[in-house]
């Protein structure tokens, strides 16, 4: 049983990746042209590194040809590590993960999605044994359907990581198997593109990840990820569930609102299936597989949850912090958004308010602030 009432994730700023068991986040580089600390560049430091890492990566059985077309317009990539150094942690309430993974915004785009690409899906969980509204789930979570799957260079990226050494052999690894990709004639240079860390694709697999799970589900001879086709990525998720122990049938959670368990009144209760810990595998925690749960049960058809939130630690219910939202951005203090999640943006907005009426500029939110703007 899980109660979400008090139950909080460690989140981390800009994950490693969900196949290598990151804290859920879903936060993915926007394009390189728009922060200039993400485009690669040559230092004597990561040059000299470099030269000395192909010794070892012809060792791995890296040949000599793909070490210099891989290498080549490649670079250190100095925000990289600055988002490696600064992965400041904080809670975030599982309500406020819910409304991020699986608003109301993103279960209509993952309708959408899945009516779209149902036979393939369709084929997939024939193939697999996983659901296909699990395998779409993961995908909306992990790049909202696509939109956000990462365009900094993978050589650039891992290289940088394992030459800054903060976790040098790790990436150290994860660069050894993006070469392997290259060399076995999966993608290009140019088309090995993903996250700050590396995560790639459709579904965010890292580079080791790939290798093992990866599958070519088109047939075309190559396990393309990148492709704005998202056979293989979608296969290859689904190909990681199987491994991992996917139970055809049954449940990955179910809420509890008929009294069995002691239900919170602070919030909905689950009873956690087998599979749920197989989500888990793609992701260590509890609310990630929670969110992708819910998620592809809304995409499936399915309702909101029947138990819901309490008040926040202000006082305020969902529905209260988005019409906060809404009110403030109206008022000319834009909230990007009005999702119910009290984050930076939102509690800018707030002290930004509060200044312009001579409070106190706290940026908390609060019942008499909301009636304030009415």
């Amino acid at each position: 049983m899980i109660t979400r009432r008090a139950f909080t994730a460690l989140i981390v700023a800009a994950p490693l990746s969900a196949c290598a068991g990151a804290p859920p986040a879903s936060v993915r580089p926007a394009a390189r042209d728009a922060d200039p600390d993400l485009i690669p560049r040559t230092t004597p430091g990561w040059s000299a590194w470099v030269e000395a890492f192909k010794g070892r990566a012809r060792a791995e059985g890296i040949r000599q040809e793909i070490l210099d077309s891989a290498f080549r317009g490649q670079g250190f990539v100095p925000g990289v590590v600055a988002r490696d150094r600064n992965q400041t942690e904080f809670s975030r309430s599982f309500e406020d993960y819910l409304a991020i993974v699986a608003s109301e915004r993103r279960v209509q785009a993952g309708r959408a999605a899945f009516a779209q690409q149902q036979s393939r899906l369709r084929a997939i969980e024939a193939r697999y044994g996983v659901p296909a509204q699990i395998t779409c789930a993961i995908w909306g979570v992990e790049s909202n359907f696509g939109a956000r799957r990462g365009s900094i260079p993978v050589i650039s990226s891992t290289s940088t990581l394992a030459f800054d050494g903060r976790r040098g052999r790790f990436f150290e690894q994860q660069l050894i198997a993006a070469l392997k990709i290259l060399q076995s004639g999966d993608t290009t240079p140019q088309r090995l593109v993903g996250s700050w860390a590396g995560a790639m694709g459709h579904t965010q697999f890292i580079p080791t990840s790939y290798e093992a799970y990866a599958v070519d589900f088109t047939g075309d001879g190559r396990r393309d990820i990148w492709s704005e086709d998202p056979s293989d990525a979608l296969a290859s998720t689904a190909a990681y569930l199987a491994r991992s122990g996917w139970q055809a049938g049954a449940s990955w959670a179910i809420e509890d609102a008929n009294g069995d368990l002691a239900t919170d009144p602070g919030g909905p209760v689950f009873r956690t299936g087998p599979n749920f810990r197989v989500i888990k595998r793609y992701n260590n925690s509890d609310n990630y597989a929670l969110g992708v749960g819910y998620l592809a049960d809304r995409i499936a058809g399915g309702g909101p949850l029947r138990q819901e939130f309490g008040p926040d630690e202000y006082g305020l219910r969902l529905s209260q912090r988005q019409d906060l939202q809404r009110r403030l951005t109206a008022a000319g203090f834009d909230t990007d958004g009005d999702d119910g999640v009290i984050g930076p943006k939102s509690r800018a907005a707030i002290a930004a308010y509060q200044r312009s009426r001579g409070l106190a500029a706290t940026g908390d939110p609060s019942p008499g602030l909301l009636a304030a703007l009415r």
